[in-house]
């Protein structure tokens, strides 16, 4: 594994940890025979027969195994330890350590997946078998929404079956409840945990402890006819984040700094000190009632509340693109290509005082019948609803020494450091309330900033299914086959305002009651910054402006769809040759309905209007899964298909604006052009071979090696530029007429595709399968190599698949004996192109340096006496305190972003009976 090897203090704690995790392990292997049996072994009345009952690490891996192995599909499945007990903090960071799967991380936790090289909006995330909304601007889920306490395990399907009506290019992700008649006992079980993070509390009225609460119970009634599973899950966690951003790097020419052509310039800088907690509570509900053999219905209840509070405190300083000067050489120092020491003169420094909060509200509720009418013919009918509700809120307040040119400036030094981040020497005291007030330093026309962006996501699905077993001897042995039918719609809704001082004023104290202190940035050289909240100055310290720029209107949209499917599906059970086969064909056509409605400008300075627009297509798409049982419990499986992935929402968004290009020259030939969405966009579309071959050991290893190729037939850019006919439109007041009325229009488009292509390695064996002495010990490792060219224009570079690393590696190693449990996890992603939230709010991609993170845990399990199935557990999460850094251009020199998060530590118990 290539994990992290700068030198960053607390790396020395986090080898010993590793160490400690391992004689742990060690000295409980040693040790025993002092303590009881993970295992619990009975006699048979008439026969010398052990049965094994296996809990813990291993009966995860176990049911994981078994699931895998019996699935009709490619797949990669993970399944719980017990009730509550996935085993990693959250439901992405179990699925992240799968073939194939690879998380990207937000504020540090793992939120977002990409499957086979693809990113989160080509992934569709089901609940216990249906399609979920999402709380974020476009359709890929954000996993902590779903306390993994909740879920008895989840499937990651790479190969699509025609009745999995919600399919993506990259695959599906299906999150699954405990089923209570199936789980066929009555159990209670409790967990609680303390967390904390190794970096303290960077921000003053911020706390570094947190806490989760979980609680699940399950049982049945009327003679097994009726089941009942009930959940509830809280969390409290603190997250910390030291934040080095870079505005960009211009170029310097020769001239007056006598430096090569070319030379790169950081523009200004932007650091932060994040401290941010997540409140989330959780609701999980299932009933099942099985009044006879033929007909069984089900409710599946869930809801979760998610609350995000950031608090961010730091200081903007603007270098060259700015009044500053950057002093010459020998001050200056050029080293590989950029300036990486000098001295800015006249740097006017915005201290920054940041509140960001998101409230987000998923629901989901879905019922269905079951009912086998005939002997050979049987009925379901699936129902389901799931809504998403989030608000946010940025409010962004600004002081320093004075407003604009106003107020002192600083002679500020710079230096490379470490990761391609810059460190600095103010000569200003950026912590003195005598010195820093409210104001609008940087002369931008505003004091600070307000925005309210929100999302309502709806979605109503029915589906209706039969099926039909037919009779004798032969190789299609049924047929299931039916309609689906789904329509949601998502809004967005974008309020922004610029925050002005009340009655006019220039500049104003920073208000006693506000102050909480300062905030150290040491960590860049900046020392400590002037803290306080600002929240309550909307409406006394602070006048709201509304910002009604074009850029801001067009934020705002209503996307909608309307799909339905009809589907068939044969199910095969034969030998051909000496070799059993097992698998299916079918064929999906899906019509698809969709619109968009927003507000865009009719031209250049004209009013708003609104705009409907919108398109339908329909689409076969075939499919097949074959498996081929070969001797000695191995497979070898064939898939083939056709997928679709549906736009993403924002590029379907109607919203469009015109501008004016008054230079004295027109650099484009023309001064008009158009920028919009494209609610015309059809989906992208691949034809998908998989090849994989499994090899059992029983029900406690397995290796397996599967290859894909994806070949995409089409694909969507986010910019794709056409002529528009600008006839009519109004030339602002006092600027040159355009030599044309052609002018460019620019929005999302479909474009010509290319494939994606790929190995995957997976092998999860314990040791005593080859070495007895070494009983306890196991392994889980993969490897995913992928590989991507799309070209969409002839001519150009290709193309790089958001989402997609070239290397994936997942390595646990465990050891669970005698009632003691330790793991070591680590997973490894190479460079990608990620998206990640920029300046206004927007998505914006960027490169995402390769990253290592490495999770243990150790725990105890009391296997008798009054603390019976008591189980203890101690686990570290970013052990090596692993950064998240982004490049511009993929250059390590042009570092956007550098982020550090710290470890966290979790103390926990859980308890059932």
């Amino acid at each position: 594994m290539n994990s992290h090897s700068e030198s960053r203090p607390g790396v020395s704690r986090s080898r010993l940890l590793v160490g400690a995790v391992s004689s742990f392990a060690m000295l409980a292997a040693l040790s025993g025979t002092a303590h009881a049996q993970s295992t619990n072994t009975t006699e048979a009345s008439d026969k010398d027969v052990e049965t094994i009952v296996v809990v813990g690490i291993r009966r995860g891996i176990e049911n994981s195994i078994n699931a895998k192995k019996s699935l009709g599909v490619i797949a990669e499945v993970v399944s719980a330890e017990d009730i509550g007990k996935l085993p990693d903090v959250s439901i992405a960071e179990s699925l992240a350590r799968l073939p194939g799967v690879a998380a990207q991380r937000i504020d540090g936790r793992a939120s977002q997946l990409s499957v086979r090289g693809l990113g989160p909006d080509y992934t569709t995330t089901l609940l216990n078998g249906r399609e979920q909304v999402s709380v974020g601007d476009n359709r890929g889920v954000e996993f902590d929404q779903y306390p993994s306490e909740l879920l008895a395990g989840a499937a990651v399907y790479k190969t699509p079956t025609a009745t999995l009506l919600a399919q993506g290019v990259a695959g599906t992700v299906d999150l699954q409840t405990i089923r209570p008649l199936k789980f066929g006992r009555r159990q209670f079980a409790v967990g609680a945990r303390y967390e904390q993070n190794d970096l303290g509390a960077l921000n003053a009225g911020t706390s570094e402890n947190g806490n989760r609460v979980s609680l699940a119970y399950i049982d049945q009634f009327m003679d097994g006819k009726l089941g009942v599973a009930l959940g509830y899950a809280h969390m409290e966690s603190p997250y910390q984040s030291n934040r080095y951003e870079a505005w960009g790097y211009p170029t310097v020419g020769s001239n007056p700094f006598n430096v090569p052509a070319n030379t790169f310039v950081i523009g200004g800088v932007k650091p932060y000190a994040l401290s941010g907690n997540i409140t989330r509570d959780g609701y999980m509900g299932v009933i099942e009632f099985q009044p006879s053999e033929t007909l069984t219905l089900s409710l599946d209840g869930y809801y979760s509340k998610f609350n995000d509070e950031q608090i961010l405190r730091g200081i903007e300083l603007p270098l060259w693109w700015s009044g500053a000067q950057l002093q010459p050489p020998p001050t200056a120092v050029v080293s590989n290509g950029i300036i990486a020491r000098g001295t800015f003169n006249g740097v006017k420094g915005i201290i920054r005082n940041d509140v960001r909060a998101r409230e987000a509200e998923l629901s989901a509720l879905a019922g269905k019948a079951e009912w086998q009418f005939g002997p050979r013919d049987s009925l379901v009918v699936d129902l389901s609803w799931s809504k998403g509700d989030r608000t946010d809120t940025d409010i962004e307040s600004y002081s320093g020494t004075g407003r604009g040119s106003a107020g002192a400036t600083d002679n500020l030094a710079f230096a490379t450091a470490e990761a391609g981040r810059l460190v600095f020497k103010p000569s200003i005291n950026y912590g003195d309330y005598n010195t820093i007030s409210l104001t609008d330093p940087g002369g931008w026309g505003q004091a600070g900033y307000y925005k309210a962006p929100g999302t309502v996501d709806e979605l109503n699905t029915l589906k209706i299914a039969a099926k039909h077993e037919f009779s004798g001897d032969k190789a299609i042995k049924s047929v299931e086959y039916g309609v689906g039918y789904s329509d949601r719609s998502k809004e967005k809704t974008v309020n922004e305002w610029f925050l002005d001082l009340a009655g006019g004023a220039s500049s104003v104290t920073i208000p006693t009651s506000a102050r909480v202190g300062q905030t150290n940035l040491s960590w860049l050289g900046l020392g400590n910054v002037v803290s306080y909240d600002p929240r309550g100055f909307l409406g006394t310290v602070y006048s709201l402006r509304p910002n009604t720029a074009a850029d801001v209107a067009i934020k705002s949209w209503l996307v909608e769809e309307t799909l339905i499917t009809a589907f068939a599906k044969f199910n095969i059970d034969t030998d051909v040759g000496s070799l059993p086969l097992t698998g299916d064909f079918g064929v999906q056509v899906v019509n698809t309905d969709q619109s968009s409605t927003a507000r865009g400008r009719s031209n250049s300075n004209a009013t708003l209007v609104t705009k409907t627009e919108g398109t339908d297509y329909t689409y076969v798409l075939p499919s097949m899964n074959l498996a081929f049982a070969l001797d000695n419990d191995a497979k070898i499986r064939v898939a083939l298909a056709r997928t679709l992935s549906r736009p993403r929402m924002d590029q379907m968004n109607a919203a469009f604006s015109y501008s004016y290009d008054s230079s004295i020259v027109p650099t484009r030939g023309t001064r008009w052009f158009q920028n919009s969405g494209n609610p015309l966009l059809q989906p992208i579309l691949a034809q998908a071979l998989d090849v994989s071959y499994e090899k059992y050991f029983g029900r406690r290893a397995y290796f397996a090696v599967a290859g894909f190729y994806k070949n995409l037939e089409s694909w969507i850019v986010d910019s794709v530029e056409r002529p528009f006919d600008a006839t009519g439109l109004i030339v602002p007041t006092g600027a040159p007429a355009s030599p044309t009325t052609v002018g460019i229009a620019s929005s999302p488009g479909n474009v010509k595709g290319g494939f994606i292509r790929g190995v995957e390695f997976t092998a999860s064996f314990p040791f005593d399968q080859f070495v007895p002495a070494l009983e306890g010990f196991g392994a889980n490792f993969s490897a995913t190599y992928n590989d991507s060219s799309i070209k969409p224009i002839a001519g150009q570079p290709a193309t790089k698949v958001p989402g997609l690393s070239e290397q994936i590696f997942n390595t646990s190693i465990y050891y669970e004996r005698y009632g003691f449990q330790a793991r070591l996890s680590n997973r490894y992603r190479s460079d990608f192109t990620g998206s990640v939230v920029a300046f206004g709010a927007n998505l914006e991609t960027r490169s995402i340096q390769a990253e290592s993170v490495l999770d243990g845990q150790i725990g105890y399990t009391f296997q008798s006496g009054p603390l019976n199935n008591l189980s203890i557990l101690f686990q570290v999460n970013n052990i090596t305190d692993e950064p998240f850094t982004t490049l511009i251009n993929d250059d390590e020199r042009l570092v956007k972003d550098y982020q550090e998060y710290g470890r966290t530590f979790l103390v926990g118990v859980n308890y059932k009976f």
